[in-house]
């Protein structure tokens, strides 16, 4: 391939903007790939598919970089970063959206109107890769996974094909994609419903987590409480211990800290009454109001900068006073160790159990609670944070499903079998099948592959 056969840019190791092109929001994974396209539009991501096939190389797709998982070396690498097309139907409640953008530019765009897409906890993540993972939105127990509200897409498949699917046409293939990842293809443009969700109530209620005995207080109050809610009332509750180091800010360093987050998607004055339970319990500090929804990514301050991280997922049944000690040994500043992992529970049910009206792939298959784990990963420290994670896992095992969720699969999670802990076995049998209708030479495998059914 020349520069000439595409309207966007093909670089090659050494050229400018290769490394800038190839690197992306998590620093963990590097990727080596031996030609980049930064597409400019579907034909651009059709002729490198092209290119692979007929080179017989692997295909990797990003866009930002935030669910990195394989490294791409000797890979066609395709950048949909430049994929940036938006509009707005407010009569339709709908939005077109390119593989290029994020979801902060998708809710600024739909506010305009009084609506709003179902997005997670950061405004910077891509709208592709949260997509085809399922998509967890901050109001999931109101609304379901994100990949129920995709209206269609339009997908490069690995015979280079520009395909448009929907529930009426190529209802398997739009099924797949919804939850496969970057299995099927290259996923360019979406067509997804708004809400009509101006404004939620929600915030963050943080406590003192120094006292073991206080902070298992908040936990198992919290656990209680999310049992008793709604389902337009989405949580999570958030253990993290900080390090005494002097360049944290002063109140976080050295502080555990139990965290919940609550997003209310009804009227302010119901909101109140139902967070009061967690305002008796006396946090230091209560951020939860009436807000937009173009505030709405503001209440888990995820870290808008590229981070070297590591991360792990599970997914839990409900959880008793034996979990809720072990998850505060977890924070207790007199306990040895470090790195310290950082571990969300988020509080699952409501929609997410009910059957989608466009059937995707993903499911929680009944578990109460997501738990996802992070905590900074320096260069050459990769062993001691997977023990670590491996480590709260083994412990936390007896409350565990054994199951995932694949937009939370990371490196540690790459592995066939490991992947296939993210779907039933009946959705997974399914995808491997369609997976040989579509992609027969295993050309998108830099991923969490799901290898084609023989």
């Amino acid at each position: 391939m020349t520069d000439l056969d595409i309207r966007g840019r093909t670089l090659y190791p050494g050229d400018d903007g290769f490394d800038e092109a190839i690197s992306g929001w998590l620093l963990t994974v590097e990727h080596r790939p031996s030609v980049v396209v930064v597409a400019a539009d579907a034909d651009d991501v059709a002729a490198a598919v092209r290119l692979a096939a007929w080179e017989g190389r692997p295909i990797a797709v990003q866009s930002t970089g935030h669910g990195k998982s394989v490294p791409a070396d000797g890979a066609v690498f395709i950048a949909t970063s430049q994929l940036r097309e938006l509009s707005v139907d407010p009569a339709a409640a709908t939005a077109r959206i390119g593989a290029g953008l994020r979801w902060g530019e998708v809710i600024a765009a739909a506010a305009e109107h009084g609506l709003a897409p179902l997005s997670g906890s950061s405004g910077e993540v891509g709208v592709m890769g949260y997509l085809t993972g399922g998509g967890l939105p901050l109001t999931a127990r109101t609304y379901g996974f994100a990949a129920d509200h995709v209206r269609s897409l339009d997908v490069v498949t690995a015979d280079g094909r520009l395909r448009t699917v929907s529930p009426g046409r190529e209802p398997d293939l739009f099924w797949a994609v919804r939850g496969g990842k970057s299995n099927f293809g290259v996923v360019v443009a979406a067509e997804i419903e708004l809400k009509p969700l101006r404004a939620i109530y929600g915030g963050e209620l943080s406590y003192p987590g120094e006292d073991p005995g206080h902070a298992a207080h908040v936990l198992g109050s919290y656990l209680a409480w999310a049992k008793k809610q709604p389902d337009e009332m989405s949580s999570s509750v958030t253990l993290v211990r900080f390090p005494d180091l002097p360049q944290l800010p002063g109140e976080f360093r050295g502080r555990s800290l139990v965290q919940v987050r609550v997003v209310f998607a009804g009227a302010e004055e119901r909101g109140a009454r139902l967070v009061e339970p967690l305002r008796a319990l006396g946090p230091d500090k209560d951020t939860v109001r009436a807000m937009p929804y173009t505030e709405i990514t503001g209440i888990y301050q995820d870290p808008k900068n590229p981070v070297r991280a590591h991360l792990r997922s599970a997914l839990l049944n409900e959880l008793d006073d034996e979990a809720v000690a072990e998850l505060v040994s977890f924070i207790d500043p007199s306990a040895d160790g470090g790195p310290y992992p950082g571990i969300e529970l988020r509080h699952l049910g409501g929609a997410l159990n009910r059957p989608p009206g466009r059937a995707h792939a993903v499911s929680t298959q009944g578990a109460a609670f997501h738990l996802w784990m992070r905590m900074p990963a320096p260069p050459g420290q990769a062993g001691v944070t997977r023990e670590v994670s491996d480590a709260v896992l083994r412990r936390l095992r007896r409350w565990d499903t054994g199951a995932m969720l694949p937009g939370f699969l990371f490196d540690p999670d790459s592995a066939p079998e490991r992947v296939r802990l993210a779907y039933t076995e009946e959705n997974y049998r399914r995808l491997a099948a369609l997976k040989a209708v579509y992609d027969p030479e295993h050309l998108f495998r830099v991923n969490h592959t799901i290898p084609p059914l023989a």
